[in-house]
């Protein structure tokens, strides 16, 4: 595992170049199980940002990256933001990885995202807890296994109000049955 200096170096630098070109964005994935869960191993950092923002600044932000220690290929982030998908970033000399998607996964998640110090004296915005966890259900959804304790634990705290919203967008986004399944499970191993 990377320590969390190494983290707080590549985030700083990717944030420098958002924050220049206006382009709103929060932290997701496993930052978040970490804000609102348990602390657990991650190796990469994951990124939402906003697509109109990124679109309408791209050919200057692809200029700006182009002086920064990130390694790149212009095309695939192009073609990630036309398709709304992730394109990936690589710090040259923290050895790092951010995922980036260049859409938002949970419906007007980047207007509630919440200021956290997910690093000490930095604030960031980080995926709200309620957005957190109905990502982390679409993930379980595609397949992802490691998501589904995340969900538990990050609910463990939520407020009534929170699980209540939470219980909405799982509605919304057809994955009630889902949620139910994986708040029935237990960490044990049995």
């Amino acid at each position: 595992m990377f320590p969390i200096e190494t983290f707080r170096v590549t985030v700083s630098r990717l944030v420098t170049l958002l924050e220049q070109f206006g382009i709103r964005f929060h932290l997701t994935g496993g930052v978040t199980s970490l804000a609102w869960g348990e602390p657990r191993m991650t190796q990469d950092i994951d990124l939402v940002v906003d697509n109109a923002a990124l679109t309408a600044r791209l050919d200057d932000f692809l200029a700006a990256l182009d002086k920064t220690v990130f390694l790149f290929d212009k095309q695939s982030i192009s073609k990630a933001v036309a398709s709304r998908g992730m394109f990936q970033l690589f710090d040259g000399d923290e050895c790092l990885k951010l995922d980036v998607y260049a859409r938002e996964l949970i419906p007007g998640e980047l207007d509630r995202s919440v200021m956290a110090a997910v690093f000490t004296d930095l604030l960031l915005p980080i995926a709200s807890r309620v957005d957190a966890a109905a990502s982390k259900l679409v993930w379980i959804d595609k397949g992802s296994h490691k998501s589904r304790r995340d969900v538990r634990k990050i609910l463990a705290s939520a407020s009534d109000e929170e699980n209540s919203q939470l219980r909405k967008l799982a509605e919304e986004l057809h994955l009630t049955k889902l949620l139910e399944t994986v708040l029935a499970e237990s960490d044990e191993i049995e």
